[in-house]
């Protein structure tokens, strides 16, 4: 029986990518440096923010490309720009809940690139029973360690849960920890090809499909 569906948020649970993409290249130009290409973007997606930022932009000054970041993050978010998630999806939570299944959240986000979402008042915050970020977890995807905090706060075992995510480093920490995991290709940013089978227990083509998988994952023997 499937008693939690732990959600991965960036071009999972909503779009990220090419909203990302839009942002990081307004703090690009406010610090008066050369766009990247999408191509770049592409190429580094799935790498932690700051991580990433100095391959997409050799030589950058990260203290003053977060400190920007943070405040153009934050006008996107309010113009609606920035990690709209559809009513569909919304709906989709809203049923795995009347199922009587926990909606947990597991991101390589930092805390202050989720902690708008778990404000009161956001429609995701009155969803879900617990978020997962780079820092309050000890490891991070792929590591199947990334859910230690996550199973020891609620006691549940791997077997209990399943991981909806959109990346291979996903799925591999998913797979380590015993857990099945539901591929969610909406995004197209990544190709089922690039997956490892091995830890793929499902595909959707549209987040909302997660509902009548996850029943089905949790009528499944074994």
């Amino acid at each position: 029986m499937i008693r939690a569906v732990i959600i991965d948020v960036d071009d999972t649970l909503c779009m990220t990518e090419a909203a990302s993409f839009v942002l990081e290249n307004e703090v690009l130009a406010a610090m008066g440096r050369p766009p990247m290409t999408r191509e770049l973007h592409l190429a580094t997606w799935g790498d932690p923010l700051l991580e990433a930022m100095p391959k997409r932009s050799p030589g950058l000054d990260l203290d003053v490309f977060g400190t920007l970041f943070q405040t153009i993050m934050e006008r996107h978010v309010a113009e609606g720009r920035l990690d709209v998630i559809p009513e569909e999806n919304l709906r989709a939570l809203d049923a795995l809940i009347e199922a009587d299944r926990s909606v947990l959240l597991l991101t390589s986000r930092a805390e202050s690139e989720v902690r708008h979402m778990l404000e009161p008042g956001h429609a995701v915050a009155s969803r879900v029973s617990g978020a997962y970020h780079r820092d309050n977890t000890r490891y991070g995807k792929p590591d199947p360690r990334a859910f230690d905090e996550l199973l020891a706060h609620t006691g549940l075992s791997p077997a209990q849960c399943v991981y909806v995510g959109d990346s291979p480093g996903d799925a591999v920490a998913a797979g380590g920890a015993g857990m099945a995991f539901i591929a969610c290709m909406q995004s197209g940013v990544r190709r089922l090809e690039d997956f490892d089978g091995r830890h793929v227990t499902a595909t959707i083509d549209a987040f909302p499909e997660v509902v009548p998988v996850v029943e089905r994952l949790s009528r499944t023997p074994g």
